[in-house]
């Protein structure tokens, strides 16, 4: 017998005169459009591969579509302002041309995130939690537009392999939480504009028990009542699941969508993943779990 899942909040995202209506699930679809992208470098670099996978992710159920043009993972190497604008900026108003759908740039940069905005994006995705630019908090204060804050064992817009070690991760991430908002009202944000993202393998520690405790007690994060993400999606604590060899990044896909399962029970708001037929077959396997209505 399953224990009772979490009732979500009917929540609204809302920037400038379009909103989204969390009341199930949304689910995020990921492209990246990057030569160094850990699991899909090169692969939506040039403009139109890049078009043709967002016509995909869309066509595939996605809810919501996040465009990177900077990895932030361990290694990568810094971009420069110029690069990233040509990387995003011309293929969110492509998109835009194409779709209604919601977009989010994922930037660290307030002009990128200033930029992307004006090319049609709907909200700025931030890694570093408004640590990385000072000035980005004014731009999401200016446009008053949703902010993903995310945590990170680091400070910096891209994360290391360290294995951070913790007394008690959730107690860890609540107070960054706190500190967060905190910080971000005090620039003008106004709370309801926030989701957060509690982060996942390198992202928390190089330690990949401390990603599975996040999930078994995601819940604890409704405390902030605010819409949570979550983006395990091929993360690096996926990879050892199975003794004896380290998981390929598509083979992570399996133990992912197991996470999100466990996570969306405990009523996370936003699934961020990058095989989006997988990921919408998931959160409506999961919603009929739920005893939503079933055709």
């Amino acid at each position: 017998m399953l224990s009772s899942s979490f009732e979500l909040p009917v929540r609204t995202l809302v920037s400038g005169t379009k909103k989204l209506k969390l009341e199930r699930p949304c689910l995020m679809g990921i492209l990246n459009s990057t030569p160094d992208s850990f699991s899909d470098a090169r692969q939506y670099f040039k403009l139109d591969d890049a078009l043709k996978q967002a016509r995909k992710i869309i066509a595939d159920g996605a809810d919501w579509l996040d465009i990177g043009g900077e990895s932030t993972g361990p290694g990568s190497p810094d971009v420069t302002l110029d690069e990233e604008l040509q990387r995003v900026v011309p293929l969110i108003q492509q998109i835009r041309r194409e779709s209604n759908i919601w977009i989010s740039v994922d930037t660290w940069k307030a002009e990128v995130a200033r930029q992307s905005l004006l090319a049609g994006a709907d909200a700025v995705n931030d890694v570093t939690a408004l640590r990385g630019d000072p000035e980005l908090a004014e731009v999401v204060a200016e446009k008053q537009v949703p902010l993903v804050m995310m945590f990170s064992k680091d400070g910096t817009p891209r994360t290391t392999r360290q294995q951070s070690d913790y007394v008690d991760v959730l107690d860890t991430l609540k107070s960054f939480f706190r500190e967060r908002l905190q910080y971000a009202e005090s620039k003008g944000i106004q709370k309801k504009q926030i989701v957060l993202d509690p982060g996942m393998g390198f992202f928390i520690s190089g330690a990949a028990k401390y990603s599975f405790e996040v999930i078994r007690r995601i819940s604890e994060l409704h405390e902030f009542d605010l819409p949570l993400l979550l983006g395990p999606s091929r993360k690096s604590f996926l990879a050892k699941v199975s003794k004896g060899r380290s998981l390929s990044f598509t083979e992570r896909d399996l133990p992912g969508a197991v996470v999100s399962s466990v996570a969306l029970w405990h009523g996370v708001s936003i699934l961020r993943f990058h095989e989006v037929a997988q990921g919408r077959l998931l959160i409506d396997t999961i919603e009929a779990l739920k005893g939503a209505t079933v055709n």
